[in-house]
């Protein structure tokens, strides 16, 4: 799996990525970042290709387990703390845009950091092969299989970070009763997504991945307060936070259609990069 992509967000509702336009290209690999697939034997299905797999996938598991619980945590320290509606999406706002950029910053150089599912498949779309082993080795079947384990790892880690914030103060698990799935919502969710893709790929495509973290972080933190849906932008959040009946959470109807939304502007996000961005593809191929 491609660790090319670096990092994903999530504002009081989410995060990130989809995949659109065949000819986006390949993202550059930050060059800060070490080469995971440099531990690996060239085939797929290795001890050492499938110990690094795995210790990638737990990296995705913890970034985004801890992304959930500072996202709903934060939430139920905020509502405990004042009536304000205004303070309490401050509050919420300012851990997620703080605890984010430290997660990316710590877990980029073990896993890519993506932390969201959007982000994923937009990194296996855009370094997809046609079968045969590319440059660094890995074959598409070995890349579909990476990305299908972040996705479920990010996922697991989405709703165990909801579960423990949810032990941390005392909060009963279960679903929550915030219907969101309204139309502005769902707009709202295309554009925080496609907002939160495109700065991620455009960092990486003009050589500037050690903004990533910071750049990703006062995104997401912005977008809580421009968007109507406070910007979930992350399947993987989006799902977690549908098991905490708290500030952050989301009803299980409201699920699948942000999702649906978030897919799209991810897609939408690998479309404009690839014309805002086609000298960086263009110079990518030739090496």
């Amino acid at each position: 799996m491609s660790q090319e992509t670096t990092a994903a967000g999530d504002g009081h509702a989410g995060d990130v990525t989809g995949a659109a336009a065949a000819d986006a290209g390949t993202l550059p690999r930050p060059a800060a970042e070490p080469d995971m697939r440099a531990e690996a034997p060239a085939g797929p299905g290795g001890d050492a290709e499938a110990l690094a797999l795995w210790r990638r996938a737990v990296a995705e598991a913890l970034g985004t387990c801890l992304l959930v619980a500072i996202v709903v945590g934060s939430g139920i320290m905020a509502a405990s703390l004042s009536d304000d509606v205004g303070l309490q999406l401050l509050e919420n706002s300012l851990a997620t845009t703080l605890g984010l950029a430290v997660l990316i910053a710590v877990l980029g150089p073990v896993s890519g950091a993506h932390l969201n599912p959007v982000v994923t498949l937009v990194d296996w779309f855009t370094s997809r092969g046609t079968g045969a082993p590319d440059d660094g080795g890995v074959t598409a079947r070995a890349r579909l299989t990476g990305a299908g384990t972040y996705v479920a790892a990010q996922l697991t880690g989405g709703i165990t970070g909801a579960v423990l914030a949810n032990a941390m103060f005392g909060v009963p698990t279960g679903f929550a009763a915030t219907e969101r799935a309204t139309a502005p919502h769902l707009l709202a969710e295309v554009i925080a997504t496609a907002g939160l893709v495109l700065v991620i790929l455009g960092l990486l495509r003009s050589g500037r991945e050690s903004w990533v973290p910071a750049a990703v972080g006062s995104y997401i933190g912005a977008a809580y307060w421009f968007t109507a849906s406070t910007s979930f932008a992350n399947p993987a959040v989006t799902v977690g936070r549908m098991f905490s009946d708290t500030f952050a959470g989301i009803a299980p109807g409201s699920v699948l259609p942000f999702i649906a939304a978030q897919l799209v502007g991810g897609a939408l996000a690998v479309a404009l990069a690839a014309v805002l961005f086609p000298r960086a593809r263009r110079e990518h191929h030739r090496r």
